[in-house]
Order: structure tokens, then sequence, then C-alpha cells
């Protein structure tokens, strides 16, 4: 059990209090006390909805919960960030994704100055290119139509772009293609280019420095590919640009007309309702763009209006505190039926991993508590038959996401009621397990000898009482993605306010790349070897030696 040591306010006490009450009671125990558990605890917003009963609390779980919530001010700090005040206090910024889908368009204001009217300037740009790509108006540089979208980016830049537009591949004009170079090893340019038409390809370089290494290495590559094929000229029409540094740009060759705007209180993670989403608004047209973003207004109303007992985000961020402070569980995993959104895990883990992967609080002080945890996970019924055995029967317990929509977009035969089916059993098997006396009968029942029942009880044994969510859609849809993306973000939120950590600061990647520059120099025989540590320093002969 963990405590906020100089931060232990007292509905942490409380909650250590409650911890030390419940923490041996059996999850079956308490759906057998309460019929109605289910319907109590389960939320819906929209379209969206959340069953939590399958969850280790009870109703005076929940209270101290909510008590710790208000108690670390996560309501002042929410309505603070809507209202544009720096709660990026490390980095001095607004905090306003929110304000990129805010269709109510009133005012949100960053330094005394009303936002909208960029935000709304954008949008109009990027919904008139991007009908121009899709509808042909926008040609490449020998007059043919782009049927390529090539999106080069890294980290929010990449991740949010390419887990949306998977997710909505259903919705992608059927004469265009998405690609996605990221990675700055050379395979990635490579195994993009080779089967595509120079002359009907359009790379979107994102890029909010248009300096950042591995996004620029990348777009010159693809720069080369295409001049060496139809002449300088050609990058006007074949290259835009998802950037604030206009210098850079034109620098480039990239039209300045062609270049398109984000903002400083707009983090990369939380970047792909604006410009970043670009790619997006190409392959699934500019109205489904637009519904996404209502998605995530909807959740950010709910976030913003519902009281924390019934608050969704909230509900999901309390329960990752109770399990990660108190019953010292520092992973959890996500898990969505639906092939479309295999990517989501993986745009997950950079949302929460580098949001609330500190050690440093708001005050400065280095933390004594456990922050973020570790994510993973994958696309179901695919990961049932990789890391589901240590779900089940590890000795770590990791509390799951499943993430299900109720209709496919491909109805095939009985596939999908298979998958629901699938899931549904996963999440009951983790609540309920199976005693080692229920073992033994089964064994039994199947006509299994003595010797061989009291061999294998214990391995068809489960402990059960693990804990999940099941998040339920009618279908993934523009709209409900956008609200499953937002809820995540504010869930996210919510937890940094407990802990009192930014979550929206990334000093985190900086000592690597910085490190990365360095030794570049050393490795192309530029420099001679700095002061390394004697490991770094053979490798780095090793590898020279290597490539000679």
């Amino acid at each position: 059990m963990f405590s906020l040591n100089r931060n232990r306010t007292k509905s942490w006490q409380k909650l250590e209090s409650e911890y030390k009450r419940f923490k041996d009671t059996q999850m079956r125990d308490l759906f057998a006390q309460d019929e109605k558990r289910a319907a109590k605890y389960t939320l819906s917003v929209n379209d969206l909805t959340l069953d939590y009963s399958k969850n280790r609390f009870d109703e005076g779980v929940l209270n101290a919960l909510t008590d710790l919530a208000r108690e670390r001010g996560v309501e002042s700090q929410r309505d603070a960030m809507f209202e544009g005040s720096k709660i990026n206090s490390t980095e001095n910024r607004a905090v306003l994704h929110i304000a990129l889908r805010n269709r109510s368009n009133t005012p949100i204001y960053a330094d005394g100055k009303n936002v909208m009217p960029q935000i709304n300037d954008v949008l109009a740009k990027m919904k008139k290119f991007s009908d121009d790509v899709r509808y042909g108006k926008f040609k490449g540089y020998t007059g043919k139509k782009l049927k390529s979208i090539v999106n080069i980016g890294i980290g929010g830049s990449d991740l949010g772009p390419v887990m949306v537009c998977e997710a909505l591949k259903k919705y992608w004009l059927k004469d265009i293609e998405c690609y996605f170079i990221s990675n700055i090893d050379g395979t990635a340019c490579y195994e993009t280019l080779k089967n595509l038409d120079p002359e009907t390809t359009l790379f979107i370089v994102a890029s909010k420095t248009f300096t950042t290494i591995e996004t620029l290495t990348n777009a010159k590559t693809c720069r080369k590919w295409l001049v060496d094929a139809l002449g300088e000229h050609a990058v006007d029409k074949h290259f835009v640009a998802l950037s604030t540094n206009r210098e850079k740009v034109v620098e480039f060759g990239i039209n300045p007309d062609n270049m398109f705007e984000f903002w400083d209180f707009v983090g990369g993670r939380y970047s792909l309702w604006s410009a970043i989403g670009l790619t997006i608004a190409i392959a699934v047209g500019f109205d489904n763009f637009e519904k996404l973003l209502d998605g995530a207004y909807a959740m950010d109303e709910h976030f913003k209006t519902a009281p924390l007992e019934q608050n969704m985000p909230v509900i999901m961020a309390l329960l990752g505190v109770w399990y990660n402070n108190f019953f010292g569980i520092h992973r959890y995993c996500v898990v969505p039926y639906d092939e479309y959104l295999k990517y989501l895990p993986a745009y997950l883990q950079q949302l929460d991993m580098e949001s609330n992967g500190k050690s440093v609080d708001r005050d400065g002080h280095f933390v004594k508590y456990s922050t973020g945890p570790a994510i993973f996970g994958g696309a179901g019924t695919n990961v049932q038959h990789s890391f589901f055995q240590l779900l089940h029967q590890g000795t770590d317990i990791v509390p799951v996401d499943f993430i299900i929509p109720a209709i496919s977009h491909n109805e095939i035969g009985d596939h999908h009621q298979i998958l629901l089916s699938n899931v549904l059993a996963q999440s009951e098997a983790l609540m309920r397990g199976k005693t080692v006396a229920e073992a033994e009968a089964e064994l039994k029942k199947a006509g299994k000898s003595d010797e061989e029942v009291s061999s294998l009880k214990r391995y068809k044994s489960f402990t059960g009482n693990r804990p999940s969510n099941t998040l339920l859609c009618k279908k993934i849809e523009p709209f409900t993605l956008g609200q499953l993306i937002a809820l995540y973000e504010h869930k996210v939120f919510v937890q940094g306010i407990i802990w009192n950590i930014n979550s929206f600061d990334q000093m985190g990647v900086e000592l690597g790349k910085q490190l990365a520059l360095n030794i570049l120099p050393e490795l192309q025989g530029k420099a001679f070897a700095l002061s390394h540590d004697s490991s770094t320093m053979a490798l780095i002969k090793k590898i020279k030696m290597l490539r000679k």
C-alpha cells in the first residue's frame, strides 16, 4: 500500500482505511449480495456505455475516491483548463486541445485572446484542401490525381493520425490510400516508397518546429525520391507542411500556402484534432472529421458538467488510482475487440505514459509514490492467445479495459457474435475465476481418475477477483471514436491532478535525444569518441568496425 507522503490528505488517509477494510473482498460475493450492482455501476454518454461494476470497490470506496478528487482540486483544475489558464506549469502554457473541438464556438481565451477564430480558420483551410485532394482539384505536378497520402511524423504527429485512420478505414475514399512513416530506420521509407507512384503521391510533413530529426530525415529522403523522378519543381505540388516554422518550410521547398498551423497550447499527443489530423480529413472526408470533433466535444461537455460521482473519465481515473496507489498495481491493459482499433493501445501508451510518467510534482519536489502505470494491449481475440494466460493465472493482477462495438462494420457469418461472446466471457472469467473446489468437481464430472483430479485441480483453478471495465458502443463510427479518445484524455488529466504532476510536458524524452546528437558524429567518423561509459564506448567501436 502506498501513500502520498507529504501530500497525504484526509481523504487519502480515509482510502488507506478503506483498503484495509476491503482488500480481501471477492467481487463474486459483491455481485451475489447485490443483484442491481451492474445497473448501479454503469454509465452512458451518448453512444458510449461504461460498465465498471467488475471492479474491486463498494460504495464506501467510491465515496472516498470522489472525496479525494475534490480534495485534490480536480474540479477547479478542470475548470482552469477549459478557461485557458496556464496549467502546463513547467512550460508556462495553456492546455487547449479542448478548444480544437469546441463545437459551440464559445470564446476560449489564451493570454487574453480568443483562440477560436484562428482555430476555425485552420479548420476551414483543412476542409478546402482535403476536399480539393479527395475530388482531384488539387493535382500532382503532372496533372494526375493524388491517391497515395504519406504522413511523415513521429510521436503525436504519427500515433494519433495512424490510429484514427485505421479505426475509420471503412470510411476511406475508395481511390485513396494512406501510409505513415515515423521510424528513423531507413526501412520505413524504403518499404513505403517502393510501391508508390511519384506522380500520384502527396507527402504531409508534420513537425511543429520543422527541425525534428526523425521527421526531417525521412522527409528529405522522400523529397529526393520525388525529385529524382519528377524534378525539383514537383515539390510544390507533392508536399505540404503541418508546422509553425514558415522559414524552414519555405527552405524545404514547400509552398507556404500549403502550410497548416497549430499552436503551443496543443501538445503533440493531444493534437490529432488540429491540422495534425489533415491525413484523417483527406482519408475519411472533412464531414467525418467534424463528426470526430463532435464526439470529443460531447465527452468534453460531460467531463465539464457531470458530477464527479457520475463522470465517466473521473470514475475511470479514480479506479486507476485505487489500484495503482493502494493495491500496488502499476500496469493496466487495453483490449479493443475490433480489428480497426488495433492501434488504439499504442496510441494510449503515449497518451498515458508520456503524460503521467513523471517523478517530480508540480511544486518541484521528487515524489515518493507511484504515478503513471505501464500500459500494454492489443486487439482481441488475438491477444487471448498471447498474454491472457498472465491476466488469468499470473501472480500479478492487471486491470483491463475491454472495448466492444455491438455491431461490426463487416458482419460476415457468425464472426462478430463469436467475437462478442469471447469478450464477455473474458471479463466474466477474470471476475469470477474458478476455485480449486470447482475445478475438482469439474474434473470429476469429466470422468478423471482420483489421481488425475488431485494432480490437475490447482492447475485448472483461477483466482479470479481481477478487475475490468467494459466500454460498449453500437459501432465504431467517427462520433463514437471521438468520445472514446477524449474519455481517455480526461482520465489521464484527472490522474495527473490527483498525483500533483504536470501531465502536459514530456521532458523525459530529451536526454536520449541529446546524447544521440553527440554519438551521431562519432559513428560517422566526424568526431573522436567523447566521454562515455565503457559499455557505450565499446559499442561505438564495435559498430564502426562492423560497418566498415
